[in-house]
Order: C-alpha cells, then sequence, then structure tokens
C-alpha cells in the first residue's frame, strides 16, 4: 500500500499545551446527546509534504479555519476513528483497545495517501487530552468519553491530487449511557439498490465519504417504518447501519453456531466485533478460564460469507436464533426483524422483554462493558491512562 513519507514525525515529546481561558460549564450526564457537546481541549497538528509534522497543540476547542478550496471540502479526502474512555470503580480512566483503532486509523491514512505515523505516538497524545480534560470524564455508569481522531485533507487547490497539506486533530464529547432506557432490539430494512461498500473499494476504511452515502438509504428505512438499514451486496450480508453483523444459527450437528462475514474490502474490521470473535472462541475453548454467562459451551465461531436468502430460510425452519450488530456506539445491539422482499423476517430475540437482547447477544454486552471498565480483565484490553 502507499505510503507517504514525512521529513519530522508525528511526536508526543513535542507536545506542548495551551489550557482554555474560558472553561465551559459541565452538563448533567441525563442532559448529553451522543455527539452535541464536546470538551474545553481538542488536539490538533498540520502536516505539510516538505516538513513533514508541526508540533501537536492541545489547545482551546474551537472552529478550524481552512480555505474555502481546501480538498477536503470538494473531493472528500477525510477519514476518522471512534473510541471511547471510560472510569472505572477506582476513579481511573481507561481506554478499550486504542491499538486496534489506532492500526486502522493508520491503513485509512496510507489508502487515503495521507501522511503516516506511529499509532503510539497519537495514543499517547489522545492519553495527554484526556488528562487535560480529566474533569469532563462522566463518572456515572454506563457513561462514557467518545473520542473523534479525524484527517482532513487541506491543500487549497481545485485540481484532483494528493494531500501535500493535512490536519490531524482529535476532539473528544462526553456521552450519556446508550441504553438510557433500556435496550431494545431493532427493525431493518434490506438494501440492495444502495449499497455501502463494493469489492476492491474503500468499504474496510473509515472514510467520510462512506457514511455520507448512507444517510439518504437510512431515511428511506426510517419512512418505511424500519429502524437501519441491512446493507446488502447482491443477496450477501455486510453490514447493519454502521455496525458488524453477527447470525446465530441452532442445528442438531454443530449445536449453536455464530456467523459472521470474513473481512474483506466490504466490511470494516470492527474493534468490536474482533472483540466479540476473541470473547466467543474463548468461551467455546475449554481450556481457557472466560466463559458467557447463559451460553451454551457447544459453540461454533465462523467467519463466513451469509445471505438474506439464508436467513430467511434459518427463521423459516426454525434454526435462526438471533442477529444482532456491534460497534463502538452501542457496543452490541439485537435485531428483531427484518424487511426483505416485501415481507418481515422474524427473529427471535429470546428474553427480550426482560434484557432487550437476544442470549449471546445479552451476554457479550454484559462481558464487554465489564471488560471496558476495567472490572474483569481480559488480554490487556483495558489501558489505564
Amino acid at each position: 500500500m502507499l505510503s507517504i513519507p514525512s521529513v519530522e514525525p508525528l511526536t508526543a515529546s513535542k507536545l506542548r499545551v495551551e489550557p482554555s481561558s474560558s472553561p465551559k460549564a459541565i452538563p448533567d450526564a441525563s442532559a448529553l446527546v451522543f455527539g452535541q457537546t464536546f470538551t474545553d481541549h481538542m488536539l490538533t497538528c498540520k502536516w505539510n509534504i516538505e516538513r513533514g509534522w508541526d508540533a501537536p497543540v492541545i489547545s482551546e476547542y474551537k472552529n478550524l479555519e481552512i480555505s474555502p478550496a481546501a480538498t477536503v471540502l470538494h473531493y472528500a479526502p477525510t477519514l476518522f476513528e471512534g473510541l471511547k474512555a471510560y472510569k472505572d470503580k477506582q476513579g481511573r480512566t481507561r481506554l478499550f483497545r486504542p491499538d486496534l483503532n489506532m492500526a486502522r486509523m493508520l491503513r485509512g491514512a496510507q489508502r487515503m495517501a495521507f501522511p503516516t505515523f506511529e499509532p503510539e505516538e497519537l495514543i499517547e497524545m489522545i492519553k495527554e487530552l484526556l488528562r487535560v480534560d480529566e474533569r469532563w470524564m462522566p463518572t456515572e455508569p454506563g457513561t462514557s468519553m467518545y473520542i473523534r481522531p479525524t484527517m482532513i485533507g487541506t491543500r487549497a487547490s481545485l485540481g484532483v491530487g494528493p494531500s501535500t497539506e493535512v490536519l490531524l486533530f482529535v476532539i473528544m464529547s462526553p456521552v450519556a449511557k446508550y441504553y438510557s432506557s433500556g435496550a431494545k432490539p431493532v427493525s431493518l430494512l434490506c438494501s440492495s439498490s444502495h449499497v455501502r461498500a463494493w469489492p476492491k473499494g474503500t468499504g474496510d476504511c473509515k472514510f467520510g465519504l462512506n457514511y455520507a452515502a448512507a444517510v439518504a438509504p437510512q431515511m428511506e428505512a426510517a419512512q418505511k417504518g424500519y429502524q437501519q438499514v441491512l446493507w446488502l451486496l447482491e443477496d450477501e450480508l455486510t453490514e447493519v447501519g454502521m455496525m458488524n453483523c453477527f447470525v446465530g444459527r441452532n442445528t442438531p450437528e454443530t449445536g449453536l453456531e455464530i456467523v459472521t462475514p470474513p473481512l474483506s474490502d466490504i466490511i470494516l474490521p470492527g474493534v468490536t466485533r474482533n472483540s466479540v470473535l476473541a470473547l466467543l472462541r474463548a468461551h467455546a475453548n475449554p481450556s481457557h478460564p472466560f466463559t458467557l454467562e447463559g451460553v451454551p459451551s457447544q459453540l461454533t465461531m465462523s467467519e463466513k460469507r451469509i445471505f438474506m436468502s439464508e436467513v430467511a430460510s434459518y427463521a423459516e425452519d426454525g434454526s435462526l436464533s438471533e442477529v444482532f450488530g456491534s460497534g463502538t456506539a452501542a457496543i452490541i445491539t439485537s435485531v428483531e426483524r427484518i424487511g426483505y422482499k416485501g415481507g418481515d423476517v422474524r427473529v427471535p430475540v429470546e428474553g427480550a422483554a426482560a434484557s432487550g437482547f437476544g442470549p449471546v447477544a445479552g451476554a457479550l454486552y454484559e462481558a464487554l462493558q465489564a471488560i471496558q471498565y476495567g472490572d474483569v480483565a481480559f488480554e490487556n484490553w483495558s489501558v489505564l491512562v
């Protein structure tokens, strides 16, 4: 993959902090709306093809100043990440698997012909931003700090070409408990007339353009009474809304099988997806101490292509056990019905009246939360700030 050299590397040791002179009032956690409240400070760092990375700065959260001709405004050279920090019971701040987020961001930067960076250096800068805005860290159960690292092309030119100037910035937003009024399974509308990603495209990167094109189909689904889109490529399942998807099936031969599409250029390599796979495999391993409460020990985890016609047939013969999505925002979301070919495929959601989750989805949700908040240790996933 293309790698743009940098004269000066991105270095955390050069980071300087310029504290805000006008700190804002912190709203009550119950009033927080996802992605609409921001902390006092932000991290910024400019890159130029001739000099490399400038010294990074943590300064007051403010509007950006870019040229109207900046390439990001015309051709969408922009990529982002999304990760969370959590406050544990001892009052310490924790990041969840930031190494995977930064590795994915680096791959996206290479695909976008942006400058490269050392992931660990950016992680250290994010840790410092969390320390500077420590007073903003929500402490109520289920709350967290959403962190949004972003890179945009700022070259002032209407010509299509590589970004000779780039801005890296990180902003943070405290978020309330995602399921504040209790988890509820969602409805999906299959979309094959619109595709989220296509072979040899950019569906495996967190590019802004991938998400902008998904808004209109999402609105169409809402108008038809569905909450999210189930993205298909022809008949093949790819993603659920902005989440990776999983399908559960019970068979006499193998017992419970959980299937998710294999990683490819049409599937985003989700951090939560990776974590779900690891937890399911640990649970199915008799020699591993980790277990998922209420989940059968005879479990098979598969990464293979799934077709909606298969899911519909599983629902018809009674072998379909559950469908759920995984992602940073909601962690786990169960599905109760799927609009497909003019009708609805009903998905069992055992115990949904009590928990809002299917049995495997609910166990995964509880396990992931316990790891994220530092209540349970697993593979050094939870990183102290």
